[in-house]
């Protein structure tokens, strides 16, 4: 009984209904407007501004003289999650509309040119985030209502120019990473309804590196490869719930208003490779296909001293490999104006036996479309918006220590997302 007490209090803890629909998991795909406006496509091999170095260091080689460049991205989520809950031998329709608010996503890069072999750039950005909450009249809560990560990325890099056709480039990664996540017990168990069962909130600081290659196999075909490792993360600061009560009584201790405690998060590796192909004087084409580690995301443990020597099984999540394609295309509209388009299939992360409203985790197609503005020889103006497609997936919640306090969930994930963004780029 204490175990499974133990289980209850942090089970779901970790990125409770997680509906980060821009990119798998909770990754962020949004690091720059000029990128978003052909669907991310060809990233890794591509060189329009100082942003290129946050996904291949190796691309600063394309850079000339000093560069800046600063944007943001709007993002415009509508998730709804719909089904049944069935409790006590009764089952009853429950809805959790719009559970994941807007949201904006600021960048910042430089780029400088030593000479001709030696460049260095610095990137300030976010590769994974999410934020999402459940209201209080949805009746599974039990599995999750609220969840928030932001990982904030400083990334210096540096690149080498070998010879005209070779280029590498490496950077290290400081991440800054904060979340906080919880659960409480929905209407429909009386006296016990809005009491929190499981809350926790944590930020740590940890490293990364990524490193990065370009092949410019001619003057209009060039192949980009870049890979970024995996950051550890421990988040520690205090959780407090019904469930930390419970276990601590059954250990004959008495129970506190928090509890110090910590909660590993793998921020997986991931890899891309990409291709740009300059078909005629005005249109080029390019293509990319991403992969990231979700295989490591296999369960969730916690560390909580005060109820616990050992680690905790959170819960048990049975992420797979994820893979993204992307196509797009840049026509030269005019001397200065730019167009650009593109089209992505992002694979979940999850299979649908895994699926859960912890994290519903779905396919996704984008649309996007993007149009740039040279206003000067120094100064760039970009702007890109996508529509993405998240596909109706369904949701099966079965959890039995979180079901104690309101039943069992069936039913299916659905919704779309906006994205809009801007961005200038001066050259000095």
């Amino acid at each position: 009984m204490n175990k499974r007490l133990i289980t209850l209090a942090v089970s779901t803890a970790l990125l409770g209904t997680v509906t980060q629909v821009q990119a798998a998991g909770f990754q962020l795909a949004e690091y720059s407007a000029t990128g978003l406006g052909r669907a991310y496509a060809g990233e890794a091999a591509m060189a329009d501004n100082a942003a290129a170095q946050f996904r291949n260091p190796a691309m600063l080689t394309y850079l000339e003289g000093t560069q800046m460049t600063t944007g943001a991205i709007l993002v415009m989520p509508n998730i709804d999650v719909d089904g049944t809950v069935s409790f006590a031998g009764q089952s009853t329709p429950s809805s959790a509309k719009d559970i994941a608010g807007d949201a904006v996503v600021p960048n910042f890069y430089v780029s400088h040119q030593l000479n001709d072999q030696w460049f260095l750039g610095l990137a300030l950005g976010s590769n994974f985030g999410m934020a999402t909450e459940l209201d209080d009249s949805f009746l599974g809560t039990q599995f999750g209502n609220e969840a928030s990560i932001t990982a904030i990325e400083v990334n210096p890099n540096v690149a080498y120019r070998i010879n005209d056709q070779f280029s590498v480039g490496a950077g290290v990664r400081l991440v800054l990473g904060e979340g906080s996540f919880g659960a409480q017990a929905p209407t429909s168990v009386g006296p016990l309804q809005g009491t929190t069962l499981k809350y926790m909130e944590g930020d740590d600081i940890s490293w990364g590196w990524q490193l990065g290659g370009a092949w410019q196999i001619n003057a209009n075909n060039r192949i980009g490869f870049n890979y970024r490792s995996e950051v550890d993360q421990n988040l520690e600061g205090e959780a407090r719930g019904l469930g930390f009560d419970f276990a601590m009584i059954a250990q004959g201790k008495a129970p506190s208003s928090h509890y110090d405690g910590a909660m590993e998060l793998a921020l997986p590796a991931t890899a891309e490779i990409a291709s740009f192909h300059q078909l005629t004087d005005k249109l080029a084409i390019h293509a990319s296909v991403n992969w990231t580690d979700w295989s490591s995301f296999e369960k969730l443990e916690a560390m909580i001293p005060e109820i616990s020597a050992d680690p905790i099984l959170v819960k048990q999540e049975n992420w797979e490999d994820n893979y993204r394609f992307a196509v797009g295309a840049t026509y030269q509209l005019s001397q200065k104006s730019t167009l650009r388009t593109g089209i992505a299939y992002d694979q979940a992360a999850v299979s649908d036996a895994n699926r859960t409203t912890t994290i519903p985790e779905v396919d996704r197609l984008w649309l996007s479309v993007g149009y740039g503005y040279q206003y000067s020889d120094n100064l760039d103006f970009d702007f890109g918006a996508t529509y993405i497609f998240a596909d109706e997936s369904p949701i099966h919640e079965h959890d039995e220590d979180s079901a104690m306090f309101g039943g069992t969930f069936e039913g299916q994930v659905s919704g779309n997302i906006i994205l809009v963004g801007v961005q200038a780029t001066y050259r000095f």
